[in-house]
């Protein structure tokens, strides 16, 4: 149903994760919690905002995040 979710967190990724692979993650999770590839009309609010909420504190988490022996990010990212 879904690919695995990659670690977005240095030095696993390279590069800080973009919005892009923040909300691509989100979006897997919620899909492999809901059982739900894609909704029905009737519940997509419910999905899009799951999926927005998680890629929130997915961004907050990774903005706080200190890899050992580096700073914590203090940087803030806005996520749409």
């Amino acid at each position: 149903m879904c690919r695995s979710i990659k670690t977005l967190r240095p030095p696993v990724l390279p590069e800080e994760a973009t919005e892009e692979d923040i909300r691509a993650a989100a979006l897997q999770y919620v899909r492999k919690v809901s059982g739900f590839r894609a909704p029905a009309t009737h519940n997509r609010e419910v999905f899009e905002q799951a999926v927005a909420e998680i890629a929130e504190s997915t961004a907050k988490l990774l903005r706080g995040i200190e890899v050992r022996g580096g700073a914590a990010r203090t940087a803030p990212r806005a996520v749409s």
